[in-house]
């Protein structure tokens, strides 16, 4: 029995500290994203999001289009967020998530080691997978960090590198915001069928 699931990061997100919404350009992703998926071959049976704003925004306009309901889940929030912290400045912050980066196990001040992280994404893939019928097509909105701390946990570097040759090395880089990574699980093994995917942003569906 098999599950496709398409994990989505959120659209440009305001620099800001804090929960922030979406920019002017990144509504345009999430609507280009949101018109890709109503255009789509499949049904969407199911759309999760992240508590956060930025995902809420992004899954909201995927939901408008293709009619599929939103559920929230709290295992999709990414590892840490800047102003999680009280007083925790940029500099600080970006620090942090790089040593989360670099070692796997750290657990920082607040939020998840990205261990951990990536164990909270997996284990609700694992659930969505056995308790939705065959062959649906889910949409997990979600985060760049989270989206590569659990594909690093669950696929070896040669599998990853297959994808960009220094994967594991350049994690923090290779998820644009609105890409798409389509994985299809199928009896408790995931095979990735596109990786961080921006074809349908480079389309005529974005206008100025």
């Amino acid at each position: 029995m098999s599950t496709t699931f398409h994990l989505v990061r959120h659209g440009l997100k305001e620099r800001q500290i804090g929960d922030v919404p979406l920019t002017s350009e990144g509504i345009l992703q999430a609507e280009a994203t949101a018109l890709h998926f109503a255009k789509a071959a499949y049904p969407v049976t199911k759309i999760l999001t992240s508590p956060l704003r930025r995902a809420q925004e992004t899954a909201s306009m995927i939901a408008r289009l293709t009619h599929a309901y939103i559920t929230e889940d709290p295992r999709l929030r990414e590892r840490a967020n800047w102003g999680d912290c009280p007083d925790q400045s940029f500099d600080d912050f970006i620090a942090m998530w790089n040593r989360c980066t670099s070692e796997p196990d750290y657990i920082p001040p607040v939020g998840d080691s990205a261990k951990q992280a990536g164990e909270r994404l997996a284990s609700l893939l694992t659930e969505l997978a056995s308790e939705e019928p065959e062959n649906r097509n889910i949409i997990v909105v979600a985060h760049g960090g989270l989206i590569t701390d659990f594909l690093v946990q669950t696929f070896n570097e040669r599998e990853l590198n297959l994808w960009h040759s220094d994967f594991i090395a350049m994690q923090n880089q290779l998820i644009p915001e609105c890409s798409i990574t389509t994985l299809i699980h199928d009896q408790g093994n995931y095979t990735i069928e596109a990786f961080a995917s921006t074809e349908h942003l480079d389309s005529n569906d974005i206008k100025d």
